[in-house]
């Protein structure tokens, strides 16, 4: 063999190692390529559903705190509702004239009897209702009446001997009665939940 032959031969292993190791590199920076779109892939996927759970979670916050703002909203209202009935039953009550008005004043006077026995009393009431008092006074022995009491109607009665005093007015009558009747009147008047 001759030595052109010998060079040509190294010359020719060496294109074909060349070609190899180009080939493996293609192959290799193809692979590299590869993971890379697939790592971007990956980090995009990733990042999207990051985004759609704070985008999911912005708006259960949001629709959370609308909610909470229409409960507030709607128990506002309907405390505003209960308030103006109260109201108007309150002037209702203060607005009782003639029988049904003595009737309720004797009636809650006589609940008040049965603290005091024979004691002398002093008998409070609203200052429109002086003389219906006073009238009414003269059939209990030793009670008085006393002055003015700012109430809606009814009595305010003590005693200085035994130092008890019975708050027995339409005020103090309306307060036990809403509260024991709150829950029927809200679920009337708000029957539609």
């Amino acid at each position: 063999m001759s030595l052109d032959t010998v060079v040509e031969d190294i010359r020719e292993d060496a294109r074909e190692r060349a070609d190899e190791i180009r080939e493996e590199a293609d192959e290799r920076a193809e692979e590299i390529l590869d993971e890379a779109r697939e790592d971007a892939d990956e980090i995009v996927a990733d990042r999207e559903a990051a985004v759609d759970r704070q985008i999911e979670q912005e708006r259960e916050q949001a629709l959370s705190s609308a909610k909470l703002e229409a409960k507030q909203n709607r128990l506002e209202a309907r405390r505003d509702v209960l308030e103006e009935v109260r109201e108007q039953t309150a002037q209702a009550v203060a607005d009782l004239e003639g029988d049904r008005r003595e009737e309720l004043t004797r009636t809650l006077l006589d609940d008040a009897a049965d603290e005091f026995g024979d004691e002398d009393v002093a008998v409070y009431g609203r200052a429109d209702d002086e003389a219906l008092l006073t009238e009414i006074l003269d059939d209990y022995d030793g009670w008085s009446y006393a002055g003015e009491y700012d109430c809606l109607g009814g009595v305010v009665v003590e005693s200085e001997a035994s130092r008890v005093r019975v708050n027995n007015t339409f005020d103090s009558v309306l307060d036990d009665v809403w509260e024991d009747n709150l829950k029927e009147l809200s679920t009337r008047l708000f029957d539609d939940e």
